[in-house]
């Protein structure tokens, strides 16, 4: 599968059900062309914005399940959640 047709599908947290967007960057691995992670946006809060930040959810691969026709799903507990928000 290329990576642009990874980019068309949603991301959805089996654990709790949240839709978490499109996949907007990768993680490449170089030489082997493998995908080390995924980025996704994460929630737009008005003081990243007065900052000018943009960033988003890094999901490393092993915490994908399963890559489906329309959707990848990944499991992400809420310990995932707080530690990207730090």
């Amino acid at each position: 599968m290329r990576a642009s047709e990874l980019r068309k599908k949603e991301v959805v947290n089996v654990i709790d059900g949240r839709r978490l967007g499109t996949i907007v960057d990768y993680d490449f691995q170089v030489p082997e062309g493998r995908i080390l992670s995924i980025v996704v946006p994460s929630p737009v809060r008005i003081a990243s914005l007065l900052q000018g930040a943009r960033g988003g959810y890094v999901i490393p691969w092993q915490r994908i399940c399963k890559v489906g026709d329309d959707v990848i799903l990944v499991e992400l507990d809420e310990v995932f959640f707080r530690g990207c928000e730090e």
